[in-house]
């Protein structure tokens, strides 16, 4: 089972995920988080195996988020999410891991 935490501050964005996740029988959303300090907080406490990061939310943002979560559990893989064609968003993800 693949446990998957959707971390996104619009909750119909959220939703969509895990309708769409939720389908597979191999995939298993543990929680939502709507800003990157929630998104830290859950996948210290749940240890999902893949974070589904929007990158722009309200406090802390994706790209801090995807630092801390990968600083503190580096089994836990972080997919970004984002809508932006931004290169320097691209290469802060990949240096935060």
């Amino acid at each position: 089972m693949i446990r998957v935490l959707v971390v996104d501050d619009h909750q119909l964005v959220r939703t969509g995920f895990r309708v769409i996740l939720e389908i597979e029988e191999d995939i298993e959303v543990i929680g939502e988080a709507s800003d990157g300090a929630q998104a830290v907080d859950l996948a210290a406490s749940a240890r999902p195996d893949v974070v589904l990061m929007d990158v722009e939310m309200p406090g802390v943002d994706g790209l801090e988020a995807t630092r801390r979560i990968v600083a503190a559990d580096a089994a836990a893989s972080v997919l970004i999410l984002t809508t932006f064609d931004r290169d320097d968003y691209l290469f802060a993800a990949l240096h935060a891991g």
